[in-house]
């Protein structure tokens, strides 16, 4: 019985759901949450209050801290930190200083200033995605960007998707469903997310016909095993997967000579994709599509993102007839994108067609920056790091050598020198930095290694740089 008094009094120290809403902290609060939202939270901290008290008196704990004043405190705080916390994971602006080019984590590639602008200026009010301006009436959707697709991969036809898994389970579907599809053993595998390409393709309703063995394919394994039942023959680019030392498999000038003996098609899914030769950066297992279309591929798949530097999109590229068979598939108009897709593509593609990519173009950028070039900006930087913070400073940094990484699944083997600031603090370890860096505004992605926090300039955008900065001198102190 004395028990059950000592909750009641207890509990009735507990701030009601009003008065919680009455106090500066939800005063603050109640523009960006909302009216409706902010009382939920407030009602979901005072039950948490509440269930702690009553496990307290339950355990035979003093209740003596538990006053009304500190209650209330400790439910303001707690009503603050559960609006921080959904901010924490709503979509926000992140600077990544880790060297993953590609980093599919945070977006894979930024967009370039014409990009940015084309989406906000062409596509985030009405604009003419379907309405022809000259003749008044409707017109075709994504025609621009369908068109520099084609004509800067040298295609007949293009067709844009919402992304590259779509792209593929469309073009089979359209080509190959209910029949078979001939693919190297070696090219069925999985990349990140748990994301297996086979899965992908029996979507489709194609029957996949495994050929070659993992680490060696011939094209005589794909002729041989044609039957009537036989659509395509599809070659798919491994991705983050690679097989070294005893290999073989056809080229695409192999594979389309099978194909058009037989009166077959060639499919190429070539994943990242790269319309220039990137081999001067060590990218050279990435396929080129405008080679694969020279080379005879009757249809290409590829990302929007990733190494053409654009938004995440499927890009399907081809002969005008296969290209004109696989949009009139009704499943084209379930995964077809959006106006901001077309405008940010326009706008990359222009890039491209202009000559200009690795000048205007992010990923590109990151991608071909010289190592010299790369070493004197980090150097810069950490002059005016060192001017900002002072000498005093118990914020340690010196400059060293690394490596970045592509990713995105893009060339694997492939991790360019870097340069590196590595950071040290002799009241904080290492990775009790990088939460510093991650909880500042805007968030800080760095490497932790060897209890230092490496920064990687090369994936720090320009105007980032103060903004980096300002994350690293509140580190000073």
């Amino acid at each position: 019985m004395e028990n059950g008094k000592e909750m009641s009094s207890a509990l009735r120290k507990l701030p009601g759901i009003d008065t919680l809403l009455q106090t500066e902290t939800a005063s603050r609060l109640i523009g960006p949450a909302g009216q409706q939202h902010l009382t939920g939270l407030a009602r979901l901290v005072t039950d948490s209050i509440r269930d702690e008290l009553t496990e307290a008196i339950k355990s035979g704990e003093s209740l003596d801290e538990y006053s009304s004043e500190n209650l209330l405190r400790e439910a303001e705080y707690r009503l603050k930190e559960a609006w921080r916390q959904e901010e924490r994971t709503s979509l926000q602006r992140v600077i990544n200083a880790s060297g993953v080019i590609i980093h599919t984590n945070l977006g894979r590639a930024p967009l370039s200033e014409e990009a940015r602008n084309a989406a906000v200026d062409k596509a985030s009010r009405y604009c003419n995605l379907e309405y022809n301006i000259d003749s008044g009436k409707r017109g075709k959707r994504g025609a621009r960007a369908e068109h520099l697709l084609a004509e800067i991969t040298g295609a007949e036809g293009a067709l844009i998707v919402n992304n590259c898994a779509a792209a593929c389970v469309l073009v089979l579907t359209a080509l190959a469903k209910g029949g078979e599809s001939i693919i190297s053993r070696g090219e069925l595998v999985e990349i990140g997310g748990d994301f297996r390409v086979p899965d992908v393709m029996e979507q489709s309703g194609t029957k996949l016909v495994e050929v070659g063995t993992t680490n060696k394919t011939k094209a005589s394994d794909y002729e041989r095993a044609i039957t009537e039942e036989t659509r395509l023959i599809t070659r798919v680019h491994p991705s983050n997967y690679r097989i070294v030392g005893f290999t073989a498999k056809p080229t695409v000038r192999d594979l389309a000579e099978v194909a058009h003996r037989n009166g077959l098609l060639l499919y190429e899914d070539a994943g990242s994709g790269a319309i220039t030769d990137m081999s001067e950066y060590g990218l050279a297992d990435e396929p080129i599509i405008g080679n694969s279309i020279k080379a005879g591929a009757d249809v290409v798949t590829f990302s929007g993102d990733k190494l053409i530097g654009g938004v995440q999109a499927g890009l399907i590229v081809g002969k005008g007839e296969v290209i004109a068979r696989i949009r009139k598939n009704p499943l084209y108009r379930a995964l077809r994108v959006s106006k901001l897709v077309y405008a940010i593509l326009e706008s990359t593609f222009e890039s491209f067609r202009r000559g200009n990519a690795y000048s205007e173009l992010p990923v590109l950028q990151m991608l071909s920056i010289s190592k010299r070039d790369l070493k004197e900006k980090t150097v810069a930087f950490s002059h005016r790091l060192r001017k900002r913070i002072g000498e005093n400073s118990q914020l340690i940094f010196e400059i060293g050598e690394g490596n970045s990484v592509v990713g995105g699944g893009s060339a694997p083997a492939v991790q360019p020198r870097t340069t590196l600031l590595a950071l040290k603090h002799p009241r904080l370890s290492a990775s009790e930095i990088a939460s510093k860096l991650r909880h500042s505004k805007p968030a800080v992605i760095c490497r932790v290694f060897d209890d230092r926090v490496a920064l990687d300039l090369r994936t720090v955008l320009p105007d980032e740089q103060d903004l980096l900065i300002n994350a690293l001198a509140g580190l000073g102190a």
